[in-house]
């Protein structure tokens, strides 16, 4: 049975901890173009097309997946877990980043790191099928289901303590960005068009799968190419940011997502999810968005820094799990099972 995500060539299953995955190269290209001031850039009109093209292809491979093989005895245990990482990992997050700033920007960096990358997800699940590793398409869901919990959990804990008249301020503002907020999380953009086509790959099947091949599946390794192409310029401008940030901030950017998939690991492993999918709940608790929670914090808390939580997200823990993360929680994972 096919795996939920296909690449052109299969690696041994023992390959190093170093992949030469192309889509990964491709954001090392990105990377050093944006170092050496290479006037190489990617329209923003074509990013927003790559960007919901990935969201339809994942959703509707996973649903097609769904279909095929239903849900598996570990599979509703892994989506569990999932929704147990998405409510643990905010709570004694912020209790760390309280000690290292604010109580607006910890919580801002709380719904950052508490949630999930897409993208992140997309490139663990393409190397996984290079080396062999099946998952489930359950994960799709699983991946949906974290999404968003961080980010009213953060909201939550940036509300508890403040002083009484800051607090009457915020909260009227609250009250008027509660439902915004939730219609933004709930029903934002790509992650409507991901449940969605979830669900008709659900209901179309193996049918809808012979359809939609040459684009779903064909197209798939050379559009995410291109995808984290614009990523690896993106991070390196992002870098720039990152030296002005407190030291401690720095770290917490690459100690906690290893931390927390160390967390989803052990558990996994305990609690007997597969391989391939105790890696994707492994890279998914490693992971932090820099699309969905930063656009639902620019709503909920303006007074937040983006040049915070987005330069710490997208400048240093995405290109830190795509070049180093992924490979070791791979090897991590075929020592563990």
């Amino acid at each position: 049975m096919p795996a939920l995500f296909l690449a052109a060539d299969a690696a041994p299953s023992g390959a190093g901890l170093v992949t030469l995955s192309p889509p990964v190269l491709f954001f090392i290209l990105g990377v050093v173009a944006s170092l050496v001031r290479s006037n190489l850039r990617m329209p923003k009109a074509l990013t927003k097309s790559l960007s919901l093209y990935l969201m339809w292809a994942i959703g509707f491979k996973g649903g097609v997946e769904l279909t095929r093989e239903g849900l598996p005895p570990g599979g509703l245990t892994a989506i569990a877990l999932a929704l147990a990482l998405a409510v643990v990992v905010p709570l004694y997050s912020f209790a760390i980043l309280r000690r290292c700033t604010d109580r607006l920007n910890a919580a801002a960096l709380t719904a950052v790191y508490g949630s999930v990358s897409v993208v992140t997800f997309l490139t663990a699940g393409s190397m996984l099928e290079d080396r062999g590793v099946r998952t489930g398409g359950h994960m799709v869901a699983a991946m949906t289901l974290m999404e968003f919990p961080a980010i009213v959990i953060a909201l939550i804990l940036a509300r508890v303590g403040e002083p009484a008249a800051g607090q009457g301020a915020q909260k009227g503002g609250g009250h008027r960005g509660w439902p915004a907020l939730l219609h933004e999380s709930l029903l934002n953009g790509p992650v409507l068009l991901l449940l969605g086509s979830l669900a008709i790959g659900a209901l179309t099947g193996t049918r809808g799968q012979a359809v939609f091949k040459p684009l779903a599946t064909d197209v798939f390794p050379g559009v995410l190419a291109f995808f984290l192409l614009d990523m690896g310029l993106l991070a390196a401008a992002r870098l720039r940011e990152v030296v002005t940030l407190p030291k401690a901030l720095l770290v917490f950017a690459v100690a906690g997502p290893l931390f927390n998939a160390a967390i989803a690991g052990v558990a996994a492993r305990l609690l007997g999810v597969s391989q391939g999918d105790g890696v994707l709940l492994m890279v998914l608790a490693a992971s932090a968005s820099y699309i969905a929670a930063p656009a639902a914090l620019r709503l909920a808390l303006p007074q937040a820094k983006p040049s915070m939580y987005i330069a710490l997200a997208l400048g240093v823990t995405f290109p830190f799990n795509i070049a180093v993360g992924i490979p070791l929680y791979i090897a991590v994972a075929q020592r563990l099972w």
